[in-house]
């Protein structure tokens, strides 16, 4: 799973059948400091995610295949949760680890 941002919606004038009815994003992966990890992908939404969320993104296809309730899709890809906060706790110093 990955933390995401969603920077676009895509428009299919055709698309496989099982994507029907789906949204379909394109979403920006993070790293936790928020900045850009790698190149945006495009993920079918169960989520109702809209542009500038920070999302929950699977990327493995059995995974976003159930997420988005087609388990016959063909996609890799899906927005399965739009994230409210982050916490991260501190690191501990080296000699408590």
């Amino acid at each position: 799973m990955l933390i995401a941002r969603v920077i676009g919606d895509v428009v299919a004038t055709q698309k496989h059948a099982s994507h029907e009815g789906r949204k379909a994003l394109l979403v920006q992966p993070l790293n936790l400091d928020g900045s850009d990890r790698g190149d945006a992908v495009v993920a079918l939404d169960s989520a109702d995610a809209g542009i500038g969320d920070r999302v929950l993104l699977v990327t493995e296809g059995f995974s976003a295949m159930t997420s988005v309730g087609r388990p016959e899709s063909p996609i890799d890809m899906a927005v399965i949760g739009v994230i409210d906060r982050i916490d991260l706790l501190p690191s501990s110093p080296p000699h408590l680890r």
